[in-house]
């Protein structure tokens, strides 16, 4: 995807100075995540503040005393090595203060990006699937996702902006107390770092902000291309060279943008230090020339020299890293906006609890579903029931609507016409979560958890992570069992082929797995999307007479394209162009002689 142009949308100084209101919200939450450490890391920073000036004081009162020393016949040296022994104290306790405030800063850091990210992870449990099939929307997610370490550098920004305003504060009143009129050329020497900054305020974030889908595009191509899941084909098909050249095609367009803005700041940035520089040094040829004139003493010289280019260095250091606090705190606002979002679900409060055991079952009533900002129905005038108890396929050609059907069901999308009801109460009026706890689902496209066997079995009821007894009856319901015999880590066997330790398993063993977490959740609906299309005809003949047979008395909902399997169900359900066919048992609908009978009978003879 190539850009049209380089620009970025640009952040205005409103935007940026607004994204500050987010920073208190941050601290309380840092402060919150070890109040301790957080309160340790303040004070270490507030002494820490406070040494410079004492520093710079006893250094002029060095220089004085050497020189008085070298003028008296009687030398005295206790005073001096006095003041030599306390600025060696300065010094190392600034040395530790440093160490300590670093430390913390990392540790606060770690402890907050941990939670950060617990927050992302359990935030994306309210999202609904259609959300995250938006594009949009997906892009928020990122920015929220993004920049962890940012937060982390903020955190550290802020404090030391903290930090400077009192050393700032305590060398102002030095200059004060000696030369006042320094004041005036100190301004002037920062004023070209704050046009520098006001001038570049926002535009790193705003080339970030405008390149989100076009990084995530930067990202896939890199997993594409260097990732086990894709060798096969990209080595089959020859696809290395296409995607290094569309990864560096992409690359390039970002890296002249980034390139573009990073030339610009560095020209007004030479530009502007110029300008800051030579005002500092007439401030100095006025401090050296006073001193020559007998003005000012050398201990002064070295005290109001020492101040003015500290204090120069800590106003620039305040507005440059106010600049990156302002950026940065526009992403720590991506990651609240995405925190503080109210989904649909959120605000009901009238939810019906859900039947302790489902009496009539579930009944569609002219059911239509299209994609939002889309015109084409995927399914329409669907009006079928499922009885409480029963074994129910659906059936159709690829695209027929069974999978959606499915999503409707467990409430991942809402119909866009019609009614699902279950015992006669629409779905959506029982609690999203308590209503999908209902079900038990394997889908064609499940996951492969690269965690131990054990794990991911007791994904289906992860509360039930250390009851190995239910966790190798559902192995044993699913014949996973015989998974657990051939690997060497038996059940703690860790999975997949990013860790040293790991085994990868055929894609037979998996659907056997997945088959298990369905088992583990031991749920009174089941659905199961193609659950067995890894596994050879006797060892899915044998998956369904087991699946029938320990799930007597739940209701089922079946989807394969293997005619062998769908027959053993109660009814069978027959979908061509997201509509219903036919409704029947297996012998009803080969009376029929229509769409299924037509089906199995040219599957069945692909098996003679």
């Amino acid at each position: 995807m190539a850009r049209s142009s380089l620009e970025p949308q640009k952040i205005n100084l409103k935007e940026s100075f607004s994204s500050l209101k987010t920073v208190p919200r941050f601290f309380s939450e840092i402060r919150s995540v070890n109040p301790k450490l957080f309160f340790f890391n303040i004070l270490a920073r507030l002494i820490s503040a406070f040494l410079p000036l004492a520093m710079l004081f006893i250094g002029k009162l060095i220089v004085d005393e050497v020189l008085l020393q070298v003028e008296l016949d009687s030398k005295n040296f206790k005073m001096l090595w006095i003041l030599v022994g306390s600025e060696f104290f300065l010094a190392i306790s600034s040395d530790l203060l440093r160490r300590a405030i670093t430390y913390t800063d990392a540790l606060l850091g770690d402890q907050y990006s941990i939670r950060s990210s617990v927050a992302i992870i359990k935030k994306t449990n309210e999202i609904r699937l259609a959300d995250l099939e938006d594009a949009d929307f997906y892009d928020k997610m990122e920015r929220a996702r993004r920049q962890t370490t940012g937060r982390v550098a903020l955190m550290s920004n802020v404090l030391s902006q903290g930090e400077d305003i009192i050393v700032i504060i305590s060398l102002l009143a030095g200059l004060i107390a000696f030369e006042p009129w320094l004041i005036i050329l100190l301004v002037l020497s920062v004023i070209p770092t704050i046009l520098n900054e006001i001038k570049f305020s926002g535009t790193g974030y705003s080339l970030a902000r405008s390149w989100t889908q076009e990084r995530r595009e930067l990202d896939y191509l890199r997993y594409a291309g260097a990732s086990d899941l894709t060798a096969k084909e990209v080595k089959l098909f020859g696809l290395s060279g296409y995607i290094a050249d569309r990864f560096k095609k992409l690359s390039d367009v970002y890296y002249l943008a980034s390139k573009k803005l990073a030339g610009q700041r560095a020209r007004w940035g030479s530009i502007f230090n110029l300008l800051g520089t030579g005002t500092y040094y007439g401030a100095y040829v006025i401090i050296v020339y006073r001193t020559a004139l007998g003005i000012l003493s050398l201990g002064d010289l070295t005290f109001l020299s020492g101040s003015f280019n500290r204090l120069r260095g800590r106003l620039q250091g305040f507005f440059t890293r106010f600049t990156a606090i302002t950026e940065r705190a526009l992403y720590l606002q991506d990651y609240f906006d995405f925190l503080d979002m109210k989904f649909q679900r959120d605000d009901r409060q009238d939810y019906l609890p859900m039947p302790k055991e489902i009496k009539e079952g579930f009944e569609f009533d002219n059911v239509g579903f299209r994609y939002p900002n889309t015109e084409k129905w995927v399914v329409r005038g669907l009006s079928f029931n499922l009885k409480a108890g029963e074994k129910l396929a659906f059936v159709g050609e690829n695209g027929a609507g069974k999978t959606t059907l499915i999503k409707l069901m467990l409430g991942f999308y809402q119909a866009t016409e019609g009614e699902i009801r279950l015992d006669g109460v629409p779905i959506q009026n029982y609690e999203p979560d308590a209503y999908q706890a209902y079900f038990g689902v394997i889908f064609q496209d499940f996951v492969k958890f690269e965690l131990t066997l054990k794990e991911n079995i007791a994904v289906g009821s992860i509360l039930e992570i250390e009851n190995e007894k239910r966790i190798l009856d559902a192995a044993d319901r699913s014949l996973a069992n015989q998974v657990i015999e051939d690997l060497p880590g038996g059940i703690n066997q860790q999975l997949g082929k990013r860790f040293k330790t790991g085994k990868d398993l055929s894609g037979g063993q998996w659907q056997k797995v997945a088959m298990a977490r369905a088992y583990m959740k031991d749920a009174p609906v089941m659905i199961l999307d193609e659950p067995t299309s890894a596994l050879d005809a006797r060892a899915e003949a044998e998956a369904f007479d087991r699946f029938i047979k320990l799930s007597h008395g739940k209701t089922a909902v079946i989807i394969s394209h293997r005619f062998s399997t769908v027959r053993i169900a109660d009814r069978i359900l027959v979908l061509k162009n997201g509509k219903a066919l036919e409704l029947g048992s297996h012998e009803e609908l080969m009376a029929k002689d229509q769409l299924y009978a037509e089906l199995f009978r040219l599957q069945a003879a692909g098996y003679q």
